[in-house]
């Protein structure tokens, strides 16, 4: 068996093994998933303090020698209920070591406490807070996994509404962009996917809903007209059940004149990029994901827009 697969049926393996109740209370869901993933350790070359921007919390990851002026604006995963920045910083600082761009993961407000659009909102306002302080939207990569992949297309919708100018691009990872959860590969994956279930995902919903249409743009970005949105890298697996998120939130870009790029990588799960210790596929990607990233802000120089 080639090392790639044999990486592919341990991981999966694993996985399955402890699998996360998505369906349980939301605190016990909570302190299951922040324990799952302190497991994972930080770079040492890579620091990390708090930070507040446009009136939201996050961590600012960083690395000595990075370009200062540049960022990432990164959202967590996590249905939109669970997760937080700092259970984000070990997958950030991948980014963060590849790229020498420091970045600012937010932890935006999460249902049920604070259901939709207050996400929407805090991703828009830290945004618009990193222009406020002068950062160059140009100097501006937005980034994120599962629902903070859809999080950071609901903030460009977001600023784009607001007439905020686009930053130079986002990198879009298994993204969670459509909570009417009609996907075909929702049913058609669920065998395949070590991580998430749809009874999982349907649960959640109204956590974060409280009633809101499902297929608002700013909650499911595949609805969304996506004219005018900067280039975007999408990166799915080929075993996930958001595959066909992934799959149709490119076909919606393509047919909106924005550039996209999608890579699916067949046998992998979802976010497969946080297991870069396990899986040579991750860092791969992520090398990818650093030079999108790496190029559009060397464009923006180059034509002037910083």
């Amino acid at each position: 068996m080639p090392v790639s697969n044999e990486q592919k049926t341990q991981l999966d393996a694993i996985l399955r093994q402890g699998r996360l109740d998505t369906a349980a209370d939301v605190a016990s869901v909570r302190a299951a998933f922040d324990a799952l993933m302190a497991q994972i350790p930080t770079p040492a070359d890579v620091r990390q303090r708090p930070v507040e921007i446009g009136g939201v919390g996050g961590i600012e990851v960083s690395r000595e020698g990075n370009d200062s002026e540049r960022v990432i604006l990164y959202f967590h995963g996590g249905v939109y209920v669970i997760g937080s920045a700092a259970a984000s910083v070990p997958l950030v600082a991948e980014l963060v070591r590849r790229t020498g761009v420091n970045a600012v993961t937010l932890d935006y407000r999460l249902g049920p406490e604070h259901p939709y659009p207050a996400a929407v909102e805090d991703a828009r306002a830290a945004y618009a807070g990193l222009l406020k302080s002068g950062t160059d939207p140009g100097h501006i990569v937005l980034a994120g996994e599962s629902a903070g992949g859809g999080l950071a297309v609901a903030a460009l919708l977001a600023a784009r509404e607001a007439g905020l100018p686009m930053p130079s691009g986002a990198f879009l990872m298994s993204p969670y962009a459509d909570l009417t959860l009609s996907g075909e590969t929702l049913a058609g994956r669920a065998a395949l996917d070590p991580v998430l279930t749809p009874e999982g995902l349907r649960v959640r919903l109204p956590d974060y809903l409280a009633g809101a249409d499902a297929s608002d743009p700013l909650v499911s970005p595949i609805f969304g007209d996506l004219r005018g949105l900067p280039p975007l890298l999408i990166q799915v697996g080929s075993h996930e059940i958001l595959l066909d998120d992934a799959l149709r939130l490119a076909a919606r870009a393509a047919k909106s004149e924005v550039t996209v790029t999608l890579e699916v990588t067949p046998g992998v799960p979802h976010v497969f990029q946080g297991f870069g210790g396990l899986l040579d596929e991750a860092g791969a990607a992520l090398d990818r994901a650093a030079a999108f990233i790496s190029e559009l802000m060397v464009s923006n120089v180059r034509h002037g827009i910083a």
